[in-house]
């Protein structure tokens, strides 16, 4: 971090200033304290260490910290594998390509995930071990193909690109996919066995992070997100490690191109036999994952109470359909009865009527007849009885059935003086009433 240095000076005090007469006090210092401090916990032990070896401060936190520099070395060259195979150590130097670079550097556990640090450390460790002036000074022979083989190991690894070549074919960081029957073992076996075989598989994506496999716990959309994923994985796999070595020689021109032919046809078999094994990898576990029968049985189940709740509807629609029809049928029928016996009720009422009609016209003919046809004296002629008689019909067809009724009612009773009257004065109203012509009633004018 960067030092930043200001100069800035003092204002200067007032001329003829001074403490004794100027300085005002504002309080009063309090009175010293004394206590006792004791040194705790590590403080104590840091005391306690420096009382027993008669040590400084200085001289302690020097020795402390060599002691802890000591430590972290040791605990760093800890995670570096010691044991190494005997025929790892027969292998020849030329056969580089095959080699377990990982092996080589005592890094099997870690391979791709192991550091630039923790190489270097490798290296050097193997390195004092077997280079072959320290092998001749302790009088082992061993030759230097193994030492030469450490070497190519720490060139592949510490360079990022041929490393990733390393990388994109190092089976030894692939991990077997379980069986069926393993996977049905033990409740909770699918996630522990195939967890560690889509993690291995992530390292070869382009797109980082890798969704995880998850547990029994996960909803839907993580599932569905996490097969999506791998069965559309962008590999960044090319297999350029296992490529033929090109010819350097420039002369054959055409055996060079042969053989970059050669690699780029055998690199793109290999990343579709490679896409196949994935998907088929993914499909196996696809198929074992219990979750997605789950999801399916849920939505089925979803699917089932839809179903059942529209058929429900249909059926109370349907039955709430046929009960407004017959509803309708009885009102329909209730009013064809209603309707039927109105109907005959009032043909009764209109035969009574007509019944009461003929009645009242026969009550008023035969009071004509009590008038004696209208004739004040004597016996009526024919020719009398038949204009009484047709002025009597003609009066009545002007006439309501009501208003023939009333008509008789008055009539009932009379003499031949006062029915006269009558008729004169229901012509007169029929005059009135525009119903009839003036005079046109002859007999009983």
């Amino acid at each position: 971090m960067a030092t930043i240095q200001l100069s800035a000076t003092l204002p200067s005090l007032p001329d003829g200033w001074s403490a004794e007469k100027d300085f005002k006090p504002i309080s009063h210092v309090s009175a010293p304290t004394s206590r006792a401090i004791e040194p705790v916990g590590p403080h104590f032990l840091a005391h306690a260490r420096r009382k027993r070896h008669k040590r400084t401060f200085s001289e302690d936190e020097r020795i402390q910290a060599s002691q802890t520099v000591h430590k972290t070395e040791v605990a760093s060259d800890s995670d570096i594998d010691d044991t190494e195979d005997p025929m790892l150590l027969q292998r020849e130097a030329k056969d580089w390509k095959t080699q377990d670079h990982y092996a080589v550097l005592g890094l099997s556990k870690y391979r791709y995930k192991a550091t630039e640090d923790q190489i270097k450390r490798a290296h050097r460790k193997k390195v004092l071990r077997h280079h072959p002036d320290k092998k001749a000074a302790s009088g082992k022979e061993e030759g230097d193909q193994f030492f030469k083989c450490i070497q190519r190991a720490t060139e592949i690894l510490l360079d990022p690109v041929k490393r990733r070549q390393y990388d994109s074919v190092d089976e030894a960081a692939d991990r077997e996919p379980p069986s069926k029957k393993d996977v049905q073992k033990k409740a909770g076996n699918f996630y522990k066995l195939w967890a560690p075989v889509f993690e291995s598989e992530g390292r070869f994506s382009k797109v980082q992070p890798v969704p995880k496999l998850g547990d029994d716990s996960s909803t839907k959309e993580h599932v569905e997100h996490f097969y999506n994923f791998w069965y559309n994985f962008d590999s960044w796999r090319t297999f350029e490690y296992l490529d033929e070595d090109v010819p350097d020689d420039n002369e054959n021109r055409d055996q060079k191109r042969h053989v970059e032919r050669k690699n780029n046809n055998a690199r793109k078999k290999r990343k579709t036999e490679d896409t196949v094994r994935l998907r088929k990898l993914v499909d196996d576990a696809l198929a074992m994952d219990e979750r997605i029968k789950r999801f399916r049985q849920e939505g089925n189940k979803e699917k089932n109470k839809k179903k059942a709740e529209k058929e429900a509807a249909e059926k109370a629609a349907k039955e709430a359909a046929a009960a407004k029809k017959a509803e309708d049928e009885k009102l329909q029928k209730e009013k064809e009865v209603a309707d039927k016996a109105a109907k005959e009720e009032g043909k009764k009422a209109k035969e009574a009527a007509k019944n009461a009609a003929k009645k009242n016209k026969r009550v008023i003919r035969g009071a004509v007849k009590d008038a004696n046809y209208f004739v004040d004296s004597g016996e009526a002629g024919a020719g009398q009885i038949d204009a009484s008689l047709n002025d009597t019909d003609a009066l009545i067809a002007k006439l309501e059935n009501e208003e023939v009724a009333l008509f008789a009612s008055k009539l009932h009773g009379k003499d031949k003086t006062t029915i006269k009257e009558v008729f004169v004065a229901e012509a007169k109203s029929l005059v009135d009433a525009g119903k009839a012509k003036d005079g046109e009633f002859k007999t009983f004018a």
